[in-house]
């Protein structure tokens, strides 16, 4: 931009203020860091009022800290806050009669009354306790704990708390596979299910043994709950050995009492989620992959018959991913979420089954809510353009419209450009589908800079809702057109596009996103095809590192590169890496029984060819994509002489979500690709 400016300054210094304001960056990452992260909509009993959460940044304290607000459920309304404090409240359930909600803080379960007083530690378990979840008749809550599984009560988990924090020795010894999962270790202890008294008491275990009920990382919202009778709970649990190389999540269902669990759902060999049961307690209805060991299955809506044991699909042919499902007032009707093209529309479909009827479309919708009436849907609702604000819409789709508008001078003050939809023609005459984003003040008659943005997963996608990593604003902001592409693998485009990119990793979805690359450049005369940059985290990563092998395509060259926590070498990926079930799956085996598939997609079989420069970005606690991946690749760049640089966060894992270390992460892909790109 520079150069632009000094060429013809004679020109323009009469118009100097009309050029500075049209250059004022108005989104930069300290404003994206004061953005309000506004999430968790809950209906109160009566339909009047609705709990919420908030997360403002505590840049200082370098972390984002929540609390828990009210409103009434009419549009406009005065939001009041009912927590306070250094330290996060969240999580806010409504007691059953509207009175009380539970929440979380300081690692514990509390109460207070609806209007946030009265507040009463409920849990004073040692090891921590989180997700409350009331029984109907509300005489107790439901929560999970990290507890160590040889105990029996709760003075055996105090004594090897205390014993563990005054130990000099840190050591971890374990004799199982899946002894770590993403920031932490899991070689010690298990998440249980409890039950205490709503209004305290000596809380029970009703999952005990040496297991993780929930499992490592449940994918719905719902984990267990509560009969309608209150006499019985349903949770989730993997029964196999094995559990590194396994996504077999079955639903159990135990007594409140406790006693023996029942084994619901044993003959699918696929994960199991999101256990809710109807209002007349006949069926339970869930969530459902059918595919053992494929964590990217489609998520079926199922039922079970609690009086036959007959475990029915009540969605047949729906080539979508159910999410987050919920059940009207009156037990009739299923409503649920599903992507599709970089969107969550909003979907009904009888509790017997049926068709599914999309009842609202053109939004971005999560932690769906119903009121008791049934006639208003309740969702939080973002783009690529506005973050996350709470929305109602009647059950018909009619009415649409925010409650909240907490972010409404800050994004007023950023006038974001929406994102511009494309499709073209990827591999083997498939269409794609993906976003284009431009600069708030875009200039037609300019020449940008190209940011193409890579997800992660590789089963995932880019949609068009808001994100505090990967903000494409951001780049659009310091200057640059920024492309989302979706190729195979990505998720809303039906199950087989999904499919297509196991044991492909480097095929079709490569040639997926250089079309899309050149179709940019074909359509965008303002995008300057020697100025792009590439950059992408985790699966985004390894595209990254792929490309470096491949930057030959004739249209085009990456010109500077940003790998974050990318896979570099598959088999000491695998080694390290701790949900083995996915590396297997995606590369139909293990090194050792399918050398060829590993050597085939790993990029560092291809350092030979290695010559755009690169940042490579990681995080030490990353046990994921562990961070040795990057160093691999650092190496190998220094010692071949390309341009390179290394950031290493010590105290992040997978994301980098601290907001000092977010803006440092930021500033140093800023200047990067402006180095290279500008």
């Amino acid at each position: 931009m520079k150069r632009f400016v000094i060429s013809i300054s004679v020109l323009l210094i009469a118009f100097a203020p009309i050029v500075v304001a049209q250059e004022t960056r108005r989104f930069t990452i300290e404003e994206l860091l004061k953005v309000r992260r506004v999430g968790d909509p809950q209906v109160s009993p009566d339909g009047k009022s609705l709990a919420f959460a908030i997360g403002d940044v505590n840049f200082d304290a370098n972390r984002t800290v929540t609390h828990i607000y009210v409103m009434p459920l009419a549009s406009g309304a005065e939001i009041k806050r009912l927590t306070s404090g250094d330290s996060s409240a969240s999580g806010p359930r409504w007691s059953p009669d509207g009175r009380k909600i539970a929440y979380v803080t300081g690692g514990q379960i509390w109460v207070m009354d609806h209007d946030g007083d009265d507040k009463e530690q409920v849990t004073k378990i040692s090891t921590g306790a989180s997700g409350p979840v009331w029984s109907p008749d509300g005489k107790s809550i439901a929560f999970t704990s990290e507890v160590y599984p040889e105990c029996t009560n709760e003075d055996c988990n105090r004594q090897k708390e205390e014993q563990a924090a005054k130990s000099k020795v840190k050591a971890h010894l374990t004799d199982r596979l899946l002894y770590r999962h993403w920031v932490e270790w899991r070689d010690v202890k298990r998440t249980h299910v409890f039950v205490i008294g709503s209004n305290g008491g000596e809380a029970r275990d009703l999952t005990p043994g040496d297991f993780d009920a929930p499992p490592y990382a449940v994918a719905g919202d719902i984990d267990y709950s509560f009969s309608p009778d209150s006499k019985e709970l349903a949770y989730l649990r993997n029964p196999d050995k094995v559990e590194a190389i396994s996504t077999n999540s079955d639903v159990y269902i135990v007594s409140t009492a406790g006693g023996a669990a029942k084994n619901i759902t044993v003959r699918n060999r696929g994960y199991e989620d999101s256990p809710i049961y109807t209002k007349d307690g006949k069926y339970i209805l869930y969530r459902s992959q059918a595919t053992a060991s494929f964590e990217a299955d489609r998520w079926r809506l199922m039922s079970y018959n609690r009086a036959t044991g007959a475990n029915t699909e009540l969605l047949r042919g729906f080539d979508l991913n159910v999410e987050d499902m919920l059940l009207s007032s009156d037990g009739t009707t299923a409503y649920f979420i599903a992507g599709e093209r970089g969107l969550h529309p909003v979907y009904k479909v009888a509790s017997t089954g049926g068709a599914a009827q999309r009842i609202l479309n053109n939004v971005f919708a999560t932690n769906l809510q119903i009121t008791p009436d049934g006639r208003t849907l309740i969702f939080a609702h973002s783009s690529l353009a506005a973050p996350p604000e709470i929305y109602r819409v009647d059950q018909d789709g009619s009415g649409l419209g925010p409650l909240t508008r907490v972010n409404a001078e800050i994004m007023s003050r950023a006038a974001l450009k929406e994102a511009e939809e494309m499709e073209w023609t990827g591999a083997l005459g498939k269409k794609i589908h993906g976003f284009l984003l431009k600069p708030t003040n875009f200039d037609p008659n300019r020449k940008y800079p190209l940011a193409i943005l890579i997800h992660g997963g590789p089963q995932s996608a880019w949609n068009n809702n808001w994100s505090y990593r990967w903000n494409p604003q951001i780049f659009t902001d310091a200057g640059y057109v920024v492309f989302m592409p979706n190729p195979r693998g990505s998720l809303g485009y039906g199950q087989q596009f999904v499919n297509e990119i196991s044991a492909d990793w480097g095929g079709k979805v490569f040639i997926d996103l250089k079309n899309g690359v050149a179709e940019v450049l074909r359509r965008n005369s303002n995008v300057d095809k020697n100025r792009i940059g590439g950059a992408g985290g985790s699966y985004g990563g390894y595209m990254v590192d792929w490309i470096l092998g491949h930057n030959n395509d004739p249209r085009f060259k990456f010109k500077a590169l940003v790998s974050h926590a990318g896979v570099y070498n598959l088999t000491s990926m695998y080694g390290a890496t701790e949900e083995l079930w996915f590396v297997e799956w995606e590369f139909r085996g293990t090194p050792w029984s399918n050398p060829t598939m590993y050597q085939r997609w790993s990029p560092h079989m291809y350092v030979q060819n290695f010559n755009t420069p690169t940042l490579v970005t990681a995080g030490e606690l990353d046990y994921r994509v562990p961070y040795t991946e990057s160093l691999q690749l650092f190496t190998a760049l220094q010692r071949k002489g390309v341009e390179s640089k290394l950031l290493v966060f010590p105290d992040e894992g997978h994301w980098i979500l601290k907001p000092q270390n977010s803006e440092l992460w930021y500033r140093t892909v800023l200047e990067w690709f402006d180095k290279h790109l500008k």
